[in-house]
């Protein structure tokens, strides 16, 4: 007996570790397990399951390599079987040490662990397996992540801030210098790191300054410099500084550098542009004065001198109130008031005003505010120019215009003119009735309410034949339009626009005569409502069948599928068109119209198919975009949806609220019963058709919901006063 003992071999690492109890591995103040060469767990620890939050299985086609449910790489990236520390330490023989990973428990959580695996063999040097321990580190993973995190910043902070910073030490040698400040020098960092801040410095005593004052222990804030480029170019800069100070001693200084070359243009241009309207203010052939909030004039110049005949120092002693008229002094001053208060930003003005002599001169009045940066009024500039001859001829045209008013007033005929720029000077009676109301002069182009082409689509006021003629300066014959009156009655018309001139072959105005045509035009309309009516039907059609075509075959995988789609499409709309055909194109209930175009996609089934709302009637135009929007919506379920399922069902129903323009509908769709559902990450063309047909033919509001027990589809539109 005793000889056999001698001859037994002592136990390995492994076999020890196997055959001790738990409690000596729960003594190990870490996470501990242990895998046979093969990497099948064999013993683990209590701190080990904690972390794991797990118990794994042992031995053979129980876990392997690890117990967590999942490893991954500190960026997020999934580690397999043969990347798991223990499987490389099993495969190479090679320990690996403070590989840092991520632990994934069942639940999601996640640690960072540290991780340690070690090879464990026999007398005879042969793998018997490996240990491995770990610890959650990941309160310093995060710490070291923010460290590195900040030190970035700071480093990125540095290297791309806006402005340009450089270090420079006690003895004036730049230390480090960023991008900014490179390239507002335009040197590379070998070419300025390294050298004295002085050689960069325009102006010698600026530097020494600069340098006395930082290690002296003063900061500088926007000192201002001159530093020369390396093409040679002077860069105007504000430097803000201070040093820093190790034992009572300058160690470095930080500098801030900004470029203000652009300011210092800014203000130089800004100088001499000041000294150029100094000259022209004086040289101006219009007055010009600046005036305080209450009119005190602080500034004229020669040509309002001469205007009024008083000298500069009599008019600097005044108000512009004191030489005008006393019949317009109100309406001055409360527009200027107004401007001062910040309520208009400027106005224009024809006032009479006295000269020195007492004469009475008109003038015009351009008046505008200068402001400081915060909005407050600082004065007024008014730009004054005499109109008194443009006034005397006015008032002679105007009595000559009233001798021509009175002749046209007296024409049966709808009469009126303009100036050059369409504006209205005169409308005789005959117009008012026409247009059916009184127009204001002043007003643009035509006496009329609003204008149409014949066609009837808007003819813009500035677009119609009046216009037309002023523009280009030429009659215009032979063209017909349609006045509508406030009341919404219409009146088809000829105009014959003729433009004005005067001695000189100016333009001046025009004169228009608008000949009323309505017993002419009832009975053309009367035939081509039915050619309009036929026409706009057929089209119609067409553009819908060339998008459904169109937009099929970009979404369709293949002409098959395509195929397919299209003539499903086709025959949604080929069934509309059956009801509609079948009411003469008129009004169509919507619950036929419903059961018309789901029935056949859905079954009619009354447990799977619900419709049910209000008796109400639908438009063609309505009905026809209503049957496209419900086949979509029923291929959609059948496919994907409700209806795809035994159990599925859908229910349609609406209900109905007037409005005071129409009737507002309002519908839902609802499925239920069907597989779940996921929002689709990409529209399709069925959704894409529905928005057409609800949102932009109809003017209505969508809203689909895809929630996870059915498609929930609800609209409404405005029905009963729906567009031709």
């Amino acid at each position: 007996m005793s000889k056999i003992q001698d001859l037994q071999e002592p136990l390995s690492e492994y076999d020890s570790l196997v055959s001790s109890n738990s409690r000596a591995l729960d003594a190990i103040p870490a996470a501990v397990y242990i895998c046979d060469c093969e990497g099948w767990i064999v013993s683990y620890n209590a701190e080990a399951t904690r972390l794991w939050g797990r118990a794994p299985v042992i031995g053979k086609d129980g876990d392997r390599f690890c117990g967590s449910h999942r490893l991954l790489s500190t960026d997020g990236t999934p580690l397999g079987f043969k990347d798991y520390p223990t499987a490389v330490t099993l495969s190479t023989c090679v320990s690996q040490s403070n590989a840092e990973m991520i632990m994934q428990r069942m639940d999601g959580t996640q640690f960072v662990a540290l991780v340690n695996t070690r090879i464990l063999k026999d007398g005879r040097g042969v793998t018997q397996g490996a240990i491995t321990c770990f610890h959650d580190v990941s309160s310093y993973h995060a710490v070291a992540q923010e460290f590195r995190r900040k030190t970035a910043d700071l480093e990125d902070f540095f290297e791309n801030s806006a402005v340009g910073l450089h270090i420079v030490s006690a003895e004036g040698l730049i230390l480090r210098a960023n991008k900014t400040e490179l390239a507002l020098l335009g040197y590379a960092p070998d070419e300025y790191i390294g050298r004295h801040i002085a050689e960069f410095h325009v102006d010698a005593p600026v530097i020494n300054d600069i340098l006395y004052k930082l290690s002296s222990g003063n900061s500088l804030q926007e000192y201002p410099a001159r530093l020369r480029a390396k093409d040679g170019a002077i860069k105007h800069v504000v430097i803000t500084s201070n040093g820093r100070f190790e034992d009572g001693k300058l160690f470095n200084t930080r500098c801030f550098t900004i470029d203000v070359t652009d300011v210092h243009t800014a203000e130089t241009a800004r100088r001499e542009s000041e000294d150029r309207l100094s000259a022209t203010y004086e040289a101006a052939t219009v007055g010009i004065a600046e005036t305080d909030a209450d009119g005190q004039l602080l500034r004229v110049n020669d040509a309002i001198c001469n205007i009024l005949g008083r000298t500069r120092e009599q008019l600097l002693a005044m108000t512009f109130s004191d030489y005008t008229h006393p019949d317009d002094i109100e309406a001055d001053a409360t527009l200027y008031a107004r401007q001062v208060a910040g309520e208009v930003d400027n106005y224009v003005l024809r006032k009479r005003a006295f000269n020195a002599d007492g004469e009475v001169v008109y003038l015009d009045i351009n008046s505008s505010s200068v402001r400081s940066a915060s909005g407050m009024f600082r004065y007024g500039v008014r730009v004054i120019q005499d109109v008194t001859i443009a006034q005397q001829m006015e008032t002679k045209i105007r009595e000559s215009e009233r001798h021509l008013r009175d002749l046209l007033e007296a024409l049966p005929a709808a009469v009126y003119t303009t100036d050059a720029d369409g504006r209205i000077t005169f409308f005789n009676h005959a117009a008012v009735e026409l247009s059916g109301r009184t127009p204001q002069l002043g007003d643009m182009w035509c006496v009329s309410w609003r204008l149409y082409n014949v066609d009837e689509t808007p003819l813009a006021h500035d677009q119609c034949p009046m216009a037309i003629a002023l523009k280009e300066d030429r009659p215009i014959r032979g063209v017909e339009a349609i006045a509508e009156r406030p009341d919404g009655t219409r009146v088809p018309f000829i105009p014959y626009p003729t433009p004005l001139h005067d001695a000189d072959g100016k333009l001046i105005g025009a004169i228009n005569m608008l000949v009323d045509i309505t017993e002419r035009k009832q009975a053309e309309n009367r035939q081509k409502i039915l050619i309009d009516e036929l026409n706009h039907r057929v089209k119609n059609t067409l553009a819908t069948v060339q998008s459904l075509a169109s937009q099929t075959a970009r979404n369709a995988g293949c002409a098959k599928e395509g195929h397919k789609r299209f003539e499903a499409r086709l025959l949604a709309l080929s069934r509309a068109h059956d009801l509609l055909t079948k009411r003469h194109w008129g009004n169509t209930p919507l619950d036929s119209l419903a059961r018309e175009v789901l029935t056949p996609v859905v079954g009619h089934e009354p447990s799977r198919l619900v419709i049910d709302g209000a008796y109400i009637e639908v438009s063609s135009r309505v009905a026809l975009n209503l049957t496209m929007t419900l086949n979509e919506l029923a291929i959609n379920a059948l496919k994907y949806g409700a209806m795809s399922a035994e159990r599925g069902a859908v229910s349609v129903t609406w209900s109905v609220q007037p409005e005071s323009t129409g009737a507002l509908l309002t519908l839902e769709w609802r499925e239920q019963g069907g597989p779940s559902v996921y929002r689709p990450e990409t529209r399709g063309l069925g959704f894409r058709l529905i928005e057409r047909c609800i949102e932009r033919d109809l003017g209505g509001k969508l809203d689909i919901t895809f929630a996870p027990e059915g498609v929930v589809c609800r609209f409404s539109i405005l029905i009963g006063a729906d567009r031709p």
